[in-house]
């Protein structure tokens, strides 16, 4: 027999609905450069370029891994360079539909793993052939790896959040229940 104030049936909806919100045009937005994205990327992009020219001036520049470390700083230079303007100008937002977090995380990631190894060579270097310029170049490639392990690790999080690289996703949740009385209890 079903103890009185207790409901013989109970049934529980959640109805999860989301709605993505971005702005297609293409704009100019300043406020980017204040944002912790915004904040890495030019971190990124000051970095890459201070350890490339403290490589550069080195007198053993033409070593491999010089070379290397010169390589490394380049290329991240040149595509943090163009993601910042990406994201300034809003086209990230304009193409959300590429997995914006997913590229940026693994290209993070694995320039956090080869500035770990550029700026090793580049210390080991400069201890070797007591150079100055290298250590330099040392010193902004582990700060350049960091730049690069934090910025991964936001975007890794934001990715498994549902999060999107630009814009906002609004996510509703909405629960309903049903209380049916129970039947009439038999009296003998």
């Amino acid at each position: 027999m079903a103890e009185a104030g207790f409901p013989g049936q109970h049934t529980t909806t959640t109805t999860v609905t989301s709605s993505t919100v971005v702005q297609t045009n293409v704009r100019f937005d300043r406020s980017y450069l204040t944002t912790i994205p915004g904040i890495l990327k030019i971190a990124q992009v000051v970095l890459n370029l201070l350890g490339f020219i403290c490589i550069q001036t080195s007198y053993f520049s033409i070593l491999s891994e010089y070379r290397y470390f010169s390589w490394i700083s380049m290329i991240a230079f040149w595509f943090s360079g163009i993601l910042l303007g990406l994201y300034l100008f809003h086209f990230v937002e304009k193409f959300y539909k590429i997995p914006w977090l997913k590229i940026e995380f693994g290209f993070c990631a694995l320039w956090a793993f080869l500035y770990l190894v550029a700026a090793s060579l580049a210390a080991s270097s400069s201890s070797k052939f007591n150079d100055n310029s290298s250590a330099a170049a040392a010193f902004f490639g582990f700060a350049a790896m960091l730049a690069y392990g934090i910025d991964a690790f936001l975007k890794w999080r934001a990715g498994r959040t549902g999060g999107l690289a630009q814009g906002s996703r609004v996510v509703s949740k909405q629960t309903t229940s049903e209380v049916s009385a129970p039947p009439p209890a038999a009296r003998y």
